[in-house]
């Protein structure tokens, strides 16, 4: 019933369009009014559809599939919007398929499908187009003709026969048909044209999807021109290299000659060792036989470069004046007798002795010290090269010993990198930070460094990348280090240690007058008038402003007042400045280290130590007080076991004691002890507080004070012995800078004592020694009676003795 209502519908319109029109659905392509089109049909359903037509008018409707990958195509496939067109001629070809001239006559609009086996049948009615008359639409369809003019000249895939087509049209409706069945565009975009009715709107869309193509086409234009001329101008200079290579060859200058030429008379000059010269020779015959683009030939090429830049037996001439090199190291550092002692050595050896090896000496001090620059000043003095690496945080054993040629971006290791630097094969080496060498799965590199640093094996040391021997003993190696306990013992056991202690306060006020004010004068822009400090006020910015074993600090202080000079100078306040002692606070705020030594020994049970630190010496109070309980040691300040232990064992002394010392033998069982260590922040350990500890707890159990200008240090055993300590030097150096004038140390810690040099305590307080072997000696010298301690508690609290007439 629904098919004969269609029917009838169709009957009654006003077209004369068949009611029932067999469809033929078309892959990736829209069918146009007014188009003529071949068609090749391979389905059996479109076979079926030509077959009907052919039998009647050859009427039939094409509409576009919306999926081309579909071979069976249902209502659902296909657009409801298509085009009645006429067969106009059918061939068989050899394959069964049907080649079909079809022409375009009209739109049409699927109504209702009638079937879709064996092939789609549908009810269809005519679309007429809503003509638009008037110079608007003549113009938009002269738009259009110039806009597919340029199309066809920017596209390959529209032609001139299109386009005279195109020109004998007047009609709008079919200039815009024509024009849309002509361009590559995709179905959509076609098909939106196809279902236009109205003129207007038909014009319009064409006139979009047209100029959105020649926009396209426009910019592949420009991109395909850019693309041409790169290559036009990159064949042309490769043309012409091609040219230039023939004119040499003709002229026997080939550029691989020349370059291996050129690489034979580097291998002649080089004067190689002849291991190195038969590796080199090998390696160069490789490359000759190369192709220059090849990736070998770069890292061959860069393997030859890095052995003939070497330098093999370039040396520089020692400058054996001795009274000479004395005179430029006196000058360039204060101090320091024993390092220039035996350096001037070493050069007097070198002048008797020519092929002498390059000592390996060790430079173990505090920071600031001038560890490094004496290096540079040794350079200056013998007359050599000087290059310096830092061995800080290196971890990777390559760093040393470079890595394989094997790897991408190899290189030879920090050694060789130095020695090609420097130019020379008898440099100052410097190797700063020795004891901050670390290890981890990438190897060793203090391990490496023993061929290095062994005066018997470097003279054929081997680099990973370099793969030949290379000569490292006229090298004169220098290590700078803080501690040398970190430097592993048979990388110690290679080098000569010489220890740079530090500077007393007469040693830094030497050196802020004669170096570190000088150049901070220069590097500020001020003449030596401008600025003046005298010997007083220097003096005191080291005790008052700097609490160091180097001279680092009291520079930026230095640097501190000369900035401020500065500013007064160029805001025009003074022309001059002279800085004295009370003036010191407007330039370096107020006063940041005190003398506290006597001071802070006031009471019993404080008492003055001396510590070892890797930055050099320090004092250390430790305190001791008591209260009522039940025989308890409280021990704080972030103490070590070994400091723990000597506390013990002090304790123990004193109750064996007890009696001979003038304690209550019950004092343990009525009272707690508590020893602190201040700077609780800071851990501590090590046994040479013994002593101190000792004193500290028999001070504060007597009552009687300890002197207030003392400070001591060695180890105690349980029957009060005193036994040596380490770092004697550091230790003495740091109480001189604290103002102590008198020092107890083990007896048999004298000989350390013997050699500091004198010049340390020069134009300073002088110190008294005490050397003790017994805690009775000790306790003798440090305590004083009761009558001074009473004087003394008395003087703290500004209390006068009552006379009584």
């Amino acid at each position: 019933m629904a098919q004969e209502k269609n029917e009838k519908e169709v009957e009654s319109g006003p077209t004369s369009v068949p009611k029932a029109m067999p469809v033929l659905p078309l892959r990736n392509s829209v069918f146009f009014p007014r188009q003529v089109m071949p068609l090749t049909v391979g389905r059996e359903s479109s076979i079926k559809v030509i077959e009907e037509a052919s039998q009647g008018e050859g009427l039939l409707v094409i509409v576009a599939q919306t999926d081309e990958s579909i071979e069976k195509p249902k209502e659902t496939d296909i657009h409801w919007f298509g085009t009645l067109a006429k067969i106009l001629k059918t061939f068989t070809l050899a394959d069964g398929t049907r080649s079909v001239l079809v022409q375009g006559i009209r739109r049409v609009q699927l109504i209702s499908i009638l079937h879709a086996e064996p092939y789609i049948r549908a009810v269809v009615r005519e679309r007429e187009d809503i003509q638009s008359e008037g110079m608007e639409i003549e113009a938009m369809a002269t738009n259009l003709k110039s806009l597919f003019k340029k199309a066809v000249e920017l596209s390959p895939n529209l032609n001139d026969e299109q386009l005279s087509i195109i020109l004998n049209i007047n009609e709008p409706d079919a200039i815009a048909d024509i024009i849309a069945s002509a361009l590559p565009v995709s179905v959509p975009e076609k098909q939106q044209v196809l279902e236009s009715v109205d003129v207007r709107k038909r014009l319009e869309l064409t006139m979009l999807i047209l100029t959105k193509l020649v926009q396209k086409l426009e910019l592949g234009t420009k991109i395909q021109s850019e693309v041409q001329e790169e290559i036009n101008k990159s064949q042309r200079e490769y043309y012409l290299r091609e040219q230039m290579k023939a004119i040499k060859k003709e002229l026997g200058e080939d550029e691989g000659n020349v370059d291996q030429n050129e690489l034979k008379k580097r291998i002649d000059d080089a004067r190689l060792p002849e291991e190195a010269l038969k590796v080199v020779t090998r390696e160069a015959k490789k490359l000759s036989q190369m192709n220059q683009a090849s990736p070998e030939y770069t890292v061959t090429r860069n393997y030859l470069d890095w052995i003939l830049d070497l330098p093999w037996s370039v040396s520089t001439t020692d400058t054996l004046d001795i009274g000479k090199a004395r005179e430029v190291l006196d000058r360039d550092h204060y101090g320091l007798q024993e390092v220039k002692k035996r350096i001037l050595e070493y050069l007097a050896v070198r002048k008797l002795k020519k092929d002498m090896r390059g000592p390996i000496l060790v430079f173990v001090g505090p920071p600031g010290v001038g560890k490094t620059s004496l290096g540079r000043s040794i350079a200056n003095a013998l007359g050599r090269k000087f290059v310096r690496i830092s061995l800080g945080g290196v971890h990777d054993e390559a760093e040393i010993r470079g890595h394989r040629r094997t790897y991408i971006g190899a290189l030879p290791g920090r050694i060789i990198q130095g020695l090609k630097k420097a130019g020379s094969i008898n440099p100052v080496f410097v190797l700063d930070e020795i004891d901050k060498v670390g290890q981890d799965f990438r190897g060793d590199p203090s391990a490496a460094l023993l061929e290095v640093l062994d005066p018997e094996q470097n003279f054929s040391f081997s680099d990973h990348y370099l793969e030949v021997p290379f000569d490292l003993s006229k090298v004169m190696f220098i290590a700078t280090a803080n501690m040398i306990e970190s430097v592993p013992p048979a990388l110690r056991d290679r080098m000569e240690i010489i220890e740079i202690p530090s500077y007393v306060v007469d040693e830094k006020l030497h050196i802020a007058r004669r170096f570190l004010l000088p150049k901070q004068l220069e590097e500020h822009g001020l003449k030596p008038d401008q600025l003046e400090i005298d010997d007083e006020t220097l003096r005191a910015i080291i005790e008052g402003y700097t609490r160091e074993a180097g001279v680092r600090n009291l520079e930026r202080r230095i640097a501190g007042i000369a900035r401020g000079a500065v500013r007064e100078i160029a805001e025009g306040t003074r022309e001059r400045v002279v800085v004295k002692k009370d003036s010191l606070t407007r330039y370096l705020g107020q006063q940041k280290f005190f003398p506290e030594v006597s001071e802070r020994i006031n009471r019993a049970g404080v008492v003055v130590g001396l510590a070892w630190t890797p930055v050099g010496g320090d004092i250390l109070f430790i305190e001791a007080t008591q209260m009522e309980g039940n025989g308890k040691l409280i021990l704080t300040g972030q103490l070590g076991d070994v400091m723990k232990e000597s506390a013990q064992a002090a304790l123990s002394y004193i109750a064996a004691n007890a009696r001979k010392l003038g304690i209550s033998p019950d004092f343990r069982s009525k009272t707690d002890i508590h020893v602190h260590v201040p700077a609780g922040a800071i851990p501590k350990d090590g046994p040479s507080a013994g002593i101190t500890m000792l004193t500290a707890l028999t001070s504060l159990l007597t009552g009687r004070l300890v002197r207030n200008d003392l400070a001591m240090t060695g180890e105690i055993t349980l029957r009060g012995a005193v036994l040596p300590i380490g770092g004697v030097k550091e230790k003495v150096l740091a109480a001189h800078r604290a103002g102590v004038k008198t020092i107890i140390l083990p007896e048999r810690n004298r000989i350390d004592v013997d050699e500091i040099p004198k010049a340390a305590f020069e134009g300073g307080h002088t110190i008294q020694f005490h050397f003790v072997k017994e805690m009775s000696q000790v306790l003798d010298l440090a305590l004083l009676s009761e009558e001074d301690s009473r004087k003394q508690e008395m003087s703290r609290l500004d209390l006068q003795p009552l006379a009584i007439n």
